[in-house]
């Protein structure tokens, strides 16, 4: 059957190649996207400095609202399932403004995580080959500005050449990076846990009171741990903006979202407790606590915790910065040909490969954008890798929330048909939003101090705050730039922000 009132308000078909991921596929890029080995090396180190042994507990809350914001995703995935996610959804729940503001917020901290993951990669890159040639000269090079600048613009154009030819290309080398990742973080687990009972000095046996979140000293130390360990889950909905291409469209990317974040959490777990009984939250050596380390906790553990094997994980951290900076991609090009496909955004970004369907341009410009991004961020901050990673929290907290709160007032009517829609389409997303409402106003007055993380300001103002509510800002300015020279889609003339419900056609 076919309602013809509904549609005004379908997917609009995109060119984007269907049925090129399974669930297998599909959970794969989320992990992938998520990039654990990446996200480990980063913030181990950054969060033993704000919540000392409860490390483990800050990372367990920080699951759970990524998980009560992964149901908000199931429905309206269920319900519209369009490659525009955030943007698409928050149009149709309130309307042009709020959703325009919501994909953008969704586009520029993706581009901001890319320049983390291709900063990563290129001093992985060097380590890696300082461990080759035993040469503590090609392992330095990665703090040269000049030598990092140039390798990072050179990864992030490979990164953007294999996203340039689709979803085809692009699982076919997950499968082996992630794979290669997650076999490394399971043989540095089981190695620091054994090692962990000998006799070194910064070893620690484990306690329960690790896993307990009120056992951390003060509500701002709490908020910006959480603020951190949303940052290490955030790309499993890499899975959703995929959903047009995916095989079962409606039902697999939840599915692929929901189990990629069992697998994420299991595994931060099962690290970060062995690492933290192995190394210790100390301030010096390859203790946890050691500001010297912080940026790159696995560059001063693989030594002492996998001795002659210490390059695999060197290798482990290159392959997870460089999978998820290939995946990473997908989630920026697909929201941007969804916005321009509803021309919110210049018609080329709706422009999709003839052969390779995918978004060619759109891809492109996310990989310029990153490169410049990178570029003048090394310049201004000495802490680059760090800043941007406090700033995501920002950015993550305000898209993901608008989600949430899109989730229940979409379905706002359907909430008293049964307990289940009561629970995943209103309680659960409701739970998350105002969890991380909370977290965006504390850590955004929070960042506003210079000494906020690991310091840095521009005019008094805390490096932080202007990149992740500066960047907002900046949004608000183009929305309405944008809104003055095409005002049909604020007007409502090209996605209805009416419809509480999408009607999808049923196959012949």
């Amino acid at each position: 059957m076919v309602n013809t009132e509904s549609r005004k308000d379908r997917p609009r078909e995109k060119g984007l190649r269907h049925n090129s991921v399974g669930l297998l596929a599909s959970t794969v890029l989320g992990v992938s996207s998520v990039a654990p080995a990446y996200a480990l090396t980063a913030t181990l180190g950054p969060t033993v400095g704000e919540v000392g042994l409860q490390m483990p507990a800050i990372f367990l809350a920080g699951f759970l609202p990524m998980l009560l914001v992964a149901y908000a995703y199931r429905e309206l995935n269920r319900a519209l399932p369009d490659c525009g996610t955030s943007f698409t959804w928050t149009v149709k729940a309130f309307g042009p403004h709020i959703g325009w503001l919501c994909g953008w917020g969704a586009v520029v901290a993706t581009i901001i995580v890319l320049s983390n993951l291709a900063g990563v990669a290129v001093s992985f890159f060097y380590l890696m080959l300082g461990e080759m040639f035993a040469s503590a000269e090609i392992a330095a090079l990665g703090d040269n500005k000049l030598v990092n600048v140039l390798t990072c613009l050179t990864f992030i154009a490979a990164a953007t050449a294999i996203a340039y030819r689709g979803l085809t290309v692009t699982k076919k080398l997950q499968y082996v990076l992630v794979g290669l990742q997650m076999f490394v973080l399971a043989l540095f687990t089981i190695m620091a846990f054994a090692k962990s009972g000998g006799s070194a000095t910064p070893a620690i046996a484990f306690d329960w009171t690790w896993l307990d979140p009120f056992g951390v000293q003060s509500f701002a130390a709490f908020t910006a741990g959480l603020s951190l360990s949303l940052f290490i889950y955030w790309g499993w909905d890499t899975s959703l903006t995929v959903n047009e291409e995916t095989s079962g469209e409606a039902r697999t990317p939840g599915r692929a979202a929901l189990l990629t974040m069992v697998v994420i959490l299991s595994t931060y777990l099962l690290v970060a407790v062995s690492a933290q009984m192995f190394a210790g939250i100390g301030t010096e050596g390859y203790g946890l606590g050691n500001p010297e380390t912080g940026d790159n906790v696995f560059a001063a553990l693989a030594g002492p915790v996998l001795g002659g094997m210490a390059i695999l994980l060197f290798l482990a951290v290159l392959a997870s910065s460089a999978s998820s900076l290939q995946t990473t991609f997908l989630p920026p090009s697909r929201t941007m040909l969804a916005m321009a496909a509803y021309e919110a955004a210049p018609r080329r970004f709706a422009e999709v490969h003839p052969r390779f369907r995918s978004p060619s341009f759109a891809t492109l410009a996310a990989g310029v954008g990153t490169g410049i991004f990178y570029t003048v961020l090394t310049l201004v901050s000495e802490n680059v890798l760090i800043d941007t990673i406090y700033a995501l929290g920002l950015m993550i907290s305000f898209y993901y929330g608008l989600t949430a709160y899109a989730c229940v007032w979409y379905f706002r009517k359907e909430l008293t048909t049964s307990i289940r829609d009561f629970l995943f389409k209103g309680l659960f997303p409701g739970l998350g939003a105002v969890l991380l409402t909370l977290v965006f106003f504390k850590t955004a007055v929070d960042t506003w101090d210079p000494e906020y993380g690991f310091g840095g300001s521009v005019f008094g103002v805390g490096t932080v705050f202007l990149i992740g509510v500066g960047v907002l800002a900046l949004g608000v300015v183009l929305m309405l730039f944008w809104q003055r020279r095409a005002p049909a889609f604020f007007r409502g003339e090209t996605l209805r922000a009416d419809t509480p419900v999408l009607v999808v056609e049923e196959p012949a």
